[in-house]
């Protein structure tokens, strides 16, 4: 169950609930976040509602059978919406594109790219800084001197910033300069990354796991909740399977199961859900008319000659093409 508390709640009052909550053989765990105080009852005896929800200092409660209770949509049927301020928004009924190269690489870069986003109207640039990669020996980022100068411009323009953070102790430095925090998929179960990024004030996005279940997803999605952070989005960006002929298979089919599981904005990231540059476009048209509220793609100047990444990255040209194609399909599925 989730308990709704009142946020003038007397002490003696959320007592009384607590004694109650643990009399029904349920366990109560308390989580406050930006937004609220909730109870959580694990268990799994049946009761009746009406025995604690009429007691002061609740506002509301809900039977969630999940076993991830706070991204359910079974008590928060309302979408969330991520507002990252200066009317940047995600999840509020419009589209949220979010591109920029595999890897920051220099200012030149920096420079380049802001200008290619807003002149396609884009208001979120990702880009790596630090990057997991599977060799040691490639390229794996600026660091926070790259982060630094990448802000300088990011503000500047009015565009917002999105990047990987890969452990804990880069959260503190990185946190003036990011507007959403990224989980990539290698770190999706990185439970010490994820209760730390709970208890930050920044939105984070959650990457499914290379060979991660939606409801692992969900779960991880979990942990920043009950950490305390309510600002999450979720992210699809392909699954490792035995099919050799694309770098992951897209799992489009998560787009409208998490759509219908949780109040979470679900984004599609089309670049590394196929990994192959000329069909880019087609998997991400392809996620906007799934559902998803937003895409996150790769774009660079010259592919070819990108640090990281480059197979799968698309130009500035193929890029503003794109941008249209998704807000016309967006347009068209809200007509229907």
């Amino acid at each position: 169950m989730i308990i709704q508390l009142n946020k003038n709640i007397k002490p003696a009052e959320k007592d009384a609930i607590v004694k109650k909550v643990n009399g029904l053989k349920y366990e109560a765990n308390e989580v406050r976040t930006q937004k609220g105080t909730y109870l959580i009852g694990i268990g799994s005896s049946d009761f009746d509602i009406r025995q604690i929800g009429n007691m002061p200092g609740i506002d509301d409660i809900h039977i969630v059978s999940d076993s991830y209770k706070l991204v359910s949509r079974k008590w928060k049927v309302r979408p969330t919406i991520i507002d990252l301020g200066d009317g940047v928004i995600v999840g509020n009924g419009e589209l949220a594109i979010m591109a920029g190269p595999c890897s920051i690489e220099g200012e030149a870069q920096i420079y380049e790219t802001i200008a290619h986003l807003k002149a396609s109207g884009i208001r979120m640039m990702r880009g790596g800084v630090y990057k997991p990669r599977s060799s040691p020996y490639a390229f794996r980022g600026l660091g926070i001197e790259g982060l630094e100068l990448w802000y300088k411009h990011a503000r500047a323009a009015g565009i917002k910033i999105v990047t990987e953070v890969m452990q804990v102790s880069q959260i503190e430095p990185m946190l003036e300069y990011v507007d959403i925090f990224q989980v990539g998929a290698r770190n999706t179960q990185n439970f010490n990354l994820l209760d730390a990024l709970g208890k930050v004030d920044k939105p984070v996005m959650i990457k499914r796991g290379i060979s991660g279940t939606i409801d692992e997803l969900l779960y991880s999605a979990e942990y920043v909740f009950s950490g305390g952070n309510e600002r999450l989005i979720l992210c699809e960006r392909g699954i490792r399977t035995y099919e050799k002929a694309s770098r992951n298979t897209m799992d489009l089919n998560a787009i409208p199961i998490l759509k219908e599981k949780t109040h979470l904005p679900v984004i599609a990231d089309p670049s590394h859900g196929i990994g192959i540059r000329r069909h880019v476009e087609a998997i991400a048209l392809a996620s906007v008319m799934a559902g998803a509220d937003g895409v996150i793609y790769e774009t660079h100047s010259n592919p070819y000659k990108a640090f990281s990444d480059g197979q799968q990255t698309i130009d500035f040209k193929e890029s503003e093409a794109l941008v249209k194609k998704m807000r016309a399909s967006y347009e068209l599925l809200r007509s229907f």
